[in-house]
């Protein structure tokens, strides 16, 4: 039985209900591209006018990139064990999420995407299952797994295929937040060599916005779990833990997020949970608060805005929208276009960027990161992936 974090008493579907109505015969279908309209379509589009295209692939495996839909489709595949804010609900629970995913990638990015949903929990078995897969995509979009397994998932498939694999809720997240506090440093004339940074969350959103974070040049980060600050001379560190421990080691000191807080310039919550108020009253003047949590931020912007300058949630119902949509698409798309063989640390930090741009010389304290619904987003982001992949030598597709 897979484990579930969902009451067993939730009622039953309200098929009157309008969520229940718009997700009845699921929020996708396959559709064909080319006429069917007589026999010499069929003849064309299948046997025997298709055996010349397979003859083609077969003596010249890159050609399925040209006669299929391998250079424009993306397997989004997940084993159901971290989906949104629902946490261990199985896999088949997690298809409408994997659906809605898939949707927002042909809607923003027109990148054709396949939602899998796989009854294993198991690393060995997805890697393999993934690697089995891999020939029918162009790309993989992990999605909605567990962390610490999510790192050992993604590096292996990395290692093993050669076209990106992506952990969104990592590497999206990561992307969004270095975007929003680009501009947010602008807003309160800070450089991004002096800030201090508190991170609440240690799983694959506060490893990933660690990473990046360093990578643009921040050199003051405590991370904090539910047991306080992570640092070695906590003890029992899993591999991951001891990584951040050691990568913030800088700056980071034993305590609680009150004591993190006092004085940090900027606040990034992707944990859940709840930060006390006294402690944000703590923070450094004109402070950065990145509440992410959904549908509780660990501040509510009720609160944050008495204490901080810029704040920004998760949410649609409020300013500033820290929201994934605004980089997977783009980043798909531009790798997807080139043919690249992975997705770098280069293109996270231009996609980052581009976003940031877009802001241009509307910025302010509520609008320090574009709306999900800008058109510009995916395309900026796509040249920017682009760009990048062809400058780093890891474009197939030179033009």
């Amino acid at each position: 039985m897979v484990a579930t974090d969902i009451d067993v008493h939730t009622p039953a579907p309200d098929p009157e209900d309008p969520i229940f109505a718009l997700h009845r015969g699921g929020k996708m279908a396959i559709a064909a591209t080319v006429p069917l309209d007589n026999a010499d379509d069929l003849s064309k589009s299948y046997t025997p006018g298709v055996a010349q295209v397979c003859e083609a692939i077969a003596a010249d495996p890159e050609a399925a990139h040209e006669y299929t839909w391998v250079s424009n489709t993306v397997a989004v595949v997940t084993d159901g064990t971290a989906v949104l804010g629902l946490g261990d609900i199985g896999p088949a629970a997690s298809m409408p999420v994997m659906e809605g995913k898939a949707v927002l990638f042909k809607q923003f990015g027109g990148v054709d995407a396949i939602p899998i949903a796989l009854a294993t929990t198991d690393p060995d078995e997805i890697v393999e299952t993934i690697v089995r897969l891999a020939p029918s995509f162009g790309g993989i979009n992990l999605e909605d797994i567990s962390s610490p397994r999510c790192f050992e998932i993604e590096r292996r498939l990395i290692d093993r295929l050669d076209i990106p694999v992506f952990h969104d809720d990592q590497h999206g997240t990561a992307v969004v937040v270095l975007a929003a506090l680009y501009n947010a440093l602008r807003v309160t004339d800070r450089y991004i060599e002096d800030i201090k940074v508190v991170i609440s969350g240690a799983g694959a959103a506060g490893v990933a916005i660690t990473k990046i974070l360093k990578s643009a040049g921040v050199t003051k980060i405590a991370i904090v779990d539910r047991s306080g600050v992570v640092h070695s001379g906590r003890g029992a560190l899993d591999d991951v833990k001891q990584w951040l421990a050691d990568e913030t080691a800088a700056w980071a000191r034993p305590g609680s997020v009150s004591d993190a807080l006092s004085g940090a310039d900027v606040f990034i919550g992707v944990s859940g949970g709840t930060v006390p108020e006294e402690a944000v009253a703590t923070m450094a003047p004109d402070a950065i608060v990145f509440a992410l949590a959904n549908p509780h931020p660990e501040v509510h912007p009720d609160v944050a805005n008495k204490y901080a300058r810029v704040v920004a949630t998760g949410r649609s119902d409020f300013a500033n929208q820290i929201n994934n949509v605004l980089v997977f698409p783009g980043i798909f798309r531009g790798a997807l276009d080139v043919r690249a063989t992975r997705i770098s640390e280069g293109m996270k930090l231009a996609a980052a960027q581009a976003i940031a741009d877009l802001v241009g010389d509307e910025l302010t304290e509520t609008y320090v990161i574009p709306s999900p619904f800008d058109p510009r987003v995916a395309t900026a982001v796509a040249r920017a992936v682009t760009d990048t992949a062809r400058r780093e030598g890891l474009a197939r597709r030179p033009y």
